[in-house]
C-alpha cells in the first residue's frame, strides 16, 4: 500500500506531520479526520519514508509487534485506566513489563509523543502498521466522549473475536493442506523416479503401449527433462498472481472471486459479514456517527470488494438515503442481514441488530469450519482415488496385455 506524507493541525491547533499508508490521498485524509487531525497537505511519500518516520516498519529479522501484543496492550491499558492510573504511568509500566523489544520501543515513542502534547490517537497514528485505522478511530471517539476505558474494552473484545476467527480458519485448513501437499509430493516422486523405471522395462518389450501409459511416460519425461522450467513457471505464475493481487483492481477482483469459491467461499463471505457487522456495532455503540462509522468499517473488513460496497453505502447515506436502502443497492448483503438492518432502523437499535448479525454469522462460521474437513474429505478422496486409478491403469495395463499374449503363446 502506498505511503503519504501529511501536515495538519490537531485539536489543540498544533502543527503535526508524519507518514501514513493508504490506498489514496483521500483515504489518508479520512484517517486523519478520524484521529482528530485536520490535514493541510497530503502528498506521496518518497521510498523508505514510512520506515524513517518510525511507523512500525521493522526489518525482516528484527522483532515484530504481533497481534497478540496489541491485544494484551489494549486489555492491560484498560485495566490500569479503570483502576485510576494516569495514562503516562500506565504506559511507563507497560513499557517496563513488555517482553517484546519492538512493542517496548513503540510504547516509548507513544510516551514521547504524549509528552510533547499530542493526543493518544494522534500518537498512535504515527504507527499505521501497528494500529489499524479502525483502532485509531475508536480511540479518538473514546477521547472525545471521555469513555476511553469503555472503548478499550470493546476494542479488546473485537480483537479477540478477530484472532479467534483466524485461528479457526487455520485449524480447519491444516488437514486439507497437509493432504494436498502429500498428494503433490507423491506425484513428484512417482514421475521423477518410479515411472522412468517402468518406462525402461516397457521399452524392452517392444510392444505398443496403451494411450494412458504413453501419456504418463510423456508427462514423466517432461518433468525429468524440464523440471527446472516447470518450477520456474510455477514461481513466475505465483509472482504474477501476487503482483496482480497487490494492485487495487486485482485485489478487488480476487476478493470478489474468493466469495464464490465452492465450500470455502461461503465461509469467507460469512466471516467478512460478521467482521463488518461487529465493527459497525462497535463504532455505533461508541458514539461514532453513521457516515464516519461506515468510513472506518470499510477499512477493517479485510475484503476490498465488501469495502467498496460499504463505501457506496456511505455515499448513499451522505445523500440522505437510509442505511437499509443503501445496503440493498450494493447487492452484497444477504436477505437476513437486510432484514436485521430494517428492524434496527425502525426500532432505533441498529447497533444491537448489528451485534446480533455478528453473533449469528460467527456461530455459522464456527459450524462451517468445524465441518470443513468433512466437506472437503470426499473431494480429496475422489481426487486421490482418481490419481491412484490412473497410475494403476497406466502401469499395469501393459503388464496385463503382455501377460495375455504370453499365455496365448
Amino acid at each position: 500500500m502506498p505511503a503519504f506524507t501529511y501536515r495538519g493541525r490537531n485539536g489543540a491547533g498544533e502543527v503535526v506531520n508524519g507518514v501514513l499508508e493508504g490506498a489514496t490521498a483521500a483515504n489518508v485524509a479520512d484517517l486523519l479526520f478520524g484521529s482528530g487531525v485536520t490535514p493541510l497537505e497530503i502528498k506521496p511519500a518518497p521510498a523508505g519514508a514510512l520506515k524513517k518516520d518510525g511507523g512500525g516498519g521493522l526489518s525482516l529479522f528484527s522483532p515484530q509487534v504481533l497481534h497478540v501484543d496489541i491485544l494484551l496492550f489494549t486489555r492491560q491499558l484498560y485495566t490500569l485506566m479503570k483502576a485510576g492510573v494516569p495514562i503516562m504511568r500506565a504506559l511507563a509500566g507497560l513499557q517496563e513489563s513488555s517482553a517484546n523489544p519492538a512493542m517496548k520501543s513503540v510504547l516509548g515513542q507513544l510516551r514521547e509523543s504524549l509528552d510533547s502534547g499530542r493526543e493518544l490517537s494522534v500518537s498512535m497514528s504515527r504507527h499505521p502498521k501497528i494500529f489499524s485505522p479502525f483502532y485509531l478511530a475508536m480511540v479518538r471517539v473514546g477521547e472525545m466522549t471521555g469513555r476511553l476505558e469503555e472503548v478499550l474494552l470493546r476494542l479488546f473484545d473485537h480483537m479477540e473475536f478477530e484472532r479467534f476467527m483466524r485461528e479457526q480458519v487455520k485449524s480447519a485448513l491444516r488437514y486439507p493442506s497437509f493432504v494436498i501437499l502429500a498428494m503433490f509430493a507423491a506425484m513428484f516422486v512417482i514421475n521423477i523416479w518410479v515411472i522412468p523405471t517402468f518406462a525402461k522395462v516397457f521399452a524392452g518389450f517392444g510392444a505398443e503401449l496403451p494411450l494412458i501409459t504413453r501419456a504418463l511416460i510423456g508427462f514423466s519425461n517432461f518433468m525429468v527433462n524440464w523440471w527446472h522450467l516447470l518450477i520456474g513457471a510455477i514461481a513466475v505464475a505465483g509472482f504474477a498472481f501476487k503482483s496482480w493481487v497487490g494492485t487495487p483492481r486485482g485485489s478487488y477482483l480476487w476478493d470478489k472471486i474468493k466469495m464464490r469459491i465452492p465450500i470455502a467461499g461461503k465461509i469467507v463471505k460469512k466471516a467478512t459479514l460478521a467482521r463488518f457487522a461487529r465493527s459497525f456495532a462497535l463504532a455505533s455503540r461508541s458514539g461514532v456517527p453513521v457516515i464516519q462509522a461506515l468510513t472506518t468499517v470499510a477499512q477493517t473488513v479485510d475484503n476490498d470488494y465488501i469495502a467498496a460496497q460499504v463505501d457506496k453505502m456511505r455515499d448513499s447515506v451522505e445523500r440522505g438515503e437510509s442505511v437499509l436502502r443503501a445496503a440493498i443497492a450494493t447487492h452484497a448483503f444477504t436477505p437476513v442481514v437486510l432484514q436485521m438492518i430494517a428492524v434496527g432502523e425502525e426500532s432505533g437499535s441498529l447497533d444491537e441488530m448489528m451485534e446480533e448479525i455478528s453473533a449469528m454469522y460467527q456461530s455459522e462460521v464456527e459450524y462451517e469450519l468445524k465441518t470443513l474437513s468433512q466437506q472437503i474429505e470426499p473431494i480429496l478422496i475422489v481426487a486421490l482415488g482418481a490419481m491412484v486409478l490412473v497410475l494403476a491403469l497406466g502401469i499395469f495395463l501393459p503388464l496385463w496385455d503382455l501377460g495375455g499374449v504370453a499365455m496365448k503363446k
